[in-house]
Order: C-alpha cells, then sequence, then structure tokens
C-alpha cells in the first residue's frame, strides 16, 4: 500500500473514532488547492495532530488554525455543499507540499455508508 493510501485507510478508520474531521482555516477562509485541469480540492483530516503537522511543515499554511468538524455536521451538510460546488475532498494530506488522495464528496460519503 502507498503512503497515500495509508492515509486515506487511516481517514476512514480514525474519522468515525473520532466523531469529528479537521481542516484548516486563516482569516482568508480554508485553502483550496487547484490541479492544473482546475479541479479543486478541499482538504480534511482525521486526526488534529495531522492537520497541525501539515501546518507546520508546509509554508503555505503556518499561518493557519486547525479547526474541528462534527463528523454528522460534514456528512450532512459539508459533503454535499463540495458535492455541489464541484469541489474534491483531499483526505489527510501530508507531507512538505500536503499530497494525498483526492477524491469525490460522494465517495467520501459511501466510505461512512459502508461502515454503518
Amino acid at each position: 500500500m502507498s503512503l497515500s493510501g495509508a492515509h486515506r485507510a487511516a481517514f476512514r478508520r480514525e474519522a468515525p473514532q473520532e466523531g469529528r474531521v479537521f481542516s484548516i482555516r486563516d482569516a482568508g477562509g480554508y485553502p483550496v488547492a487547484k490541479d492544473p485541469d482546475g479541479t479543486m480540492a478541499l482538504p480534511f483530516w482525521s486526526k488534529s495532530s495531522r492537520a497541525g503537522k501539515v501546518v507546520g511543515q508546509v509554508t503555505a499554511y503556518r499561518k493557519f488554525d486547525v479547526v474541528e468538524i462534527d463528523l454528522a455536521d460534514w456528512l450532512e451538510r459539508w459533503l454535499p455543499g463540495l458535492e455541489r460546488e464541484g469541489y474534491l475532498v483531499g483526505v489527510n494530506w501530508a507531507g512538505q507540499r500536503a499530497t494525498g488522495y483526492d477524491v469525490t464528496p460522494g465517495q467520501v460519503a459511501r466510505w461512512f455508508q459502508e461502515t454503518s
């Protein structure tokens, strides 16, 4: 399994255990990464420590704060909103370039339906 695959598996396992997910935000809002093809992704982590590590490692995110989002709210409100806007969900991005899996909100929602 690749490192990104391991981070994805950890997200699927840890988020239900935590009962929440985490993102990062500064005064301008949440960061959105844009691929060369125009696809946009908003990052989320399954543990506060994972998000905090990226804030500490990625220069562009140094002034961001880690924010907690209740898992039920994220599944019921955030994912449908991201789907409507055409965003992908960045899952447990890691490393100095904050990279990892980007998946559709629908796919992420199905992960949690499968574990119910």
